[in-house]
């Protein structure tokens, strides 16, 4: 896609949805991390429901580390896959404690040896949590909503990130990805996409293939 189609579809979404942010909610950056892993095959929606007691209950990144196994998988149950989400949470708590002093690390190597830490949730933690913004973050909504829009034409989350790394501008890293999700969320719902009102339909390359077949 062209520089100036991309250009002209960051104005649109950023004026759009002014103002949008990370839609999970924490009070520290190790508790972003933790909703962040547990935001894997779920709505942030549930994820806040079930913070907002868990961070009550595990105060400090010790309490994570001294969690009980059985009875912390319990605790985040209805965010799905919560075995591992629950074995990797602990395992990290205790490795920010021992390797890192107990303060959630700032760059995107040391993040990565985190279990259950991948790209996208270290891309997560140092822009929302630490401003700092070396990558963009690519969730189940970036990659299907890049593909129709024609953003990127790779399934890989990595690859994809690579792709928007260099068409979107540095400033816009950190929102950008919650300005595609709040598109997918709001307006390209998977199934039934409300092509019609979408903003940045003339700019679509999935309405405008979608227009020439009618």
């Amino acid at each position: 896609m062209e520089q100036v189609k991309v250009n002209k579809i960051i104005k649109i979404l950023d004026k759009e949805y002014k103002g949008i942010d990370i839609a999970l909610e924490f009070s520290n950056v190790f508790e972003l991390m933790v909703a962040t892993i547990l935001s894997a095959q779920c709505t942030d929606k549930r994820v806040n429901i079930v913070t907002k007691t868990l961070f009550k209950k595990y105060k400090t990144i010790k309490d994570y580390a001294n969690a009980d196994l059985k009875e912390f998988e319990n605790d985040i149950k209805s965010t799905g896959f919560y075995r591992n989400k629950a074995k990797n949470i602990i395992a990290t708590a205790n490795m920010v404690l021992d390797k890192f002093n107990g303060t959630v690390p700032k760059t995107m190597e040391e993040l990565i040896t985190l279990k259950g830490v991948a790209r996208k949730t270290a891309n997560i933690v140092l822009g929302s949590g630490y401003g700092i913004n070396v990558g963009i973050a690519v969730d189940t909504h970036v990659i299907r909503l890049t593909n129709l829009i024609g953003l990127s034409k790779n399934s890989d989350p990595v690859k994809i990130e690579q792709d928007l790394m260099k068409i979107i501008p540095k400033k816009y890293w950190k929102n950008i990805s919650f300005l595609i999700q709040t598109l997918g969320r709001r307006i390209c719902i998977a199934r039934r996409p409300k092509c019609d009102i979408c903003p940045i339909k003339q700019l679509c390359n999935y309405n405008i293939g979608r227009s020439l077949k009618k």
